[in-house]
């Protein structure tokens, strides 16, 4: 069972919490101030949110040990939960861009001194979390996409107090669906990124950043290793990779399986961060095979329910 890193656990939470704030006062600020950007911004925080909520839950589902109905626990749960929340969020986008364009046409006044205040503390908020969360960034692969995330609305937060302070001082009430329709963009881009990545784990594509042909010929390096065939790749959700493989061992080293095998699994956890393999080996007689091994569709047998009928 993985053990639960309490300290990230508490760090997660707490930058949880003051996201969740941050979305709440941005979103009473922008109705407040008749701010487009201000509730843009909050659409970006609860991607941020989403996120983070994401991350924490990854950690939780780790702990979770699998079962004779759920092989491999409760991973694949991030990528059904990312899948839903990057469709919302698209939607949502679409929203942004629809009535930023209308207020293009038509800029409403805007109340700056209420939007100023909520955008800054909305930018505090953001680095209090950053700075909770950078610790670990370098760490763990969720704490660190969290970390990346709560930047980027930090930077968003820059641009609604740049906008908030021009139209303070020039009355230049257009940058406000300006700046809500750049938001929006930049949602639109986020929402695409995870619905992109959602649906190549579900497809159980190669996860991204590795290639097939690299990982074969880092494990062909290996001492004792002939060829390698049979090479699947894929993601059980955003941080857990596996992997199964045909390996073709020289005969001399046919008495030292163990530590083979044990050399294989390190290398593929250093170099490619695959933690999860299932590897057989064969002899040099009896080896052979492509790469990739085509799957074809066979008919089902019925399954044996224990009982003679003869």
């Amino acid at each position: 069972m993985t053990t639960i890193d309490s300290t990230i656990s508490k760090r997660l939470i707490f930058a949880i919490v003051l996201t969740a704030i941050t979305l709440v006062a941005e979103i009473i600020g922008g109705i407040w101030s008749n701010s487009l950007a201000l509730l843009s911004d909050a659409g970006h925080v609860f991607l941020d949110l989403f996120a983070l909520l994401l991350s924490l839950g990854a950690i939780k589902l780790a702990s979770q040990p699998p079962s004779e109905r759920h092989s491999y626990g409760w991973h694949r749960a991030e990528v059904l939960a990312s899948l839903i929340n990057g469709l919302t969020v698209f939607l949502m986008a679409i929203g942004i861009l629809y009535e930023g364009s209308k207020r293009l046409m038509a800029p409403e006044e805007v109340q700056t001194v209420p939007m100023l205040v909520i955008a800054v503390l909305g930018l505090v908020a953001n680095l209090l979390a950053a700075k909770a969360l950078h610790g670990h960034s370098h760490d763990d692969l969720n704490v660190k996409s969290a970390f990346l995330h709560v930047l980027g609305d930090a930077a968003a937060s820059v641009g609604v107090i740049a906008g908030a302070l021009l139209m303070r001082y020039t009355g230049w009430y257009q940058a406000d669906p300006l700046i809500s329709i750049a938001i929006g963009l930049l949602i639109l881009a986020g929402a695409g990124r995870v619905l992109r990545e959602a649906v190549h784990i579900l497809m159980e594509g190669v996860p991204r950043g590795l290639s097939v042909e690299q990982v074969a010929a880092r494990v062909r390096g290996i001492e004792g290793v002939l060829d390698v065939h049979h090479l699947n790749i894929w993601a059980v959700c955003s941080h857990i990779f596996a992997l199964s493989a045909h390996v073709e061992i020289k005969p001399e080293f046919d008495g030292e399986r163990a530590q083979l095998m044990h050399a294989i699994e390190h290398e593929l956890q250093h170099a490619f961060h695959i933690t999860h393999t299932t590897i057989q080996f064969d002899c040099s007689a009896c080896g052979g095979g492509p790469l990739i091994k085509d799957l074809t569709h066979a008919e089902r047998q019925p399954v044996c329910s224990g009982h003679d009928h003869s």
